[in-house]
């Protein structure tokens, strides 16, 4: 009986290809699945950023130029508040949100991404 257990520990030699091809394989899956993710647009099509320039001039944010924005996918907030909204449609240079807004505080423009509703700071200043 001692002897046929230490066969059978011995034995060893059909284990490394087999644990060889099971990787390969599972490499192969993996590669399948991010390409083809990919390739049928699951990857994600996430809008750019834009980009602009504002100012801060007695309590109104005053959108400077850069890349054509809609209004209504911006905001003038103080301190993370609520916020203003700038006027609807593509703004032009000189339009602006009236904030109130005290000595030290913090403002910032918000864009919210019109296809996903993410957002992000185009611009902070502090008061």
């Amino acid at each position: 009986m001692k002897e046929k257990l230490k066969q059978f520990v011995a034995d060893k030699r059909g284990v490394s290809p087999v644990i060889g091809v099971v990787l390969m394989v599972a490499v192969v899956v993996i590669l399948a699945a991010v390409i083809g993710a990919f390739v049928l647009g699951l990857g994600g099509n996430q809008q750019a950023t834009p980009q602009a320039s504002f100012s801060l001039d007695n309590g109104d944010v005053i959108y400077e130029g850069g890349d054509t924005i809609d209004g209504d996918n911006l905001k003038a907030t103080v301190n993370g508040g609520n916020g203003s909204n700038f006027p609807s449609g593509d703004l032009t240079a000189g339009q602006s949100a009236g904030v109130t807004v005290n000595s030290g505080e913090t403002v910032r423009v918000v864009w919210t991404d019109p296809d996903g509703g993410d957002t992000a700071t185009l611009w902070k200043t502090t008061a």
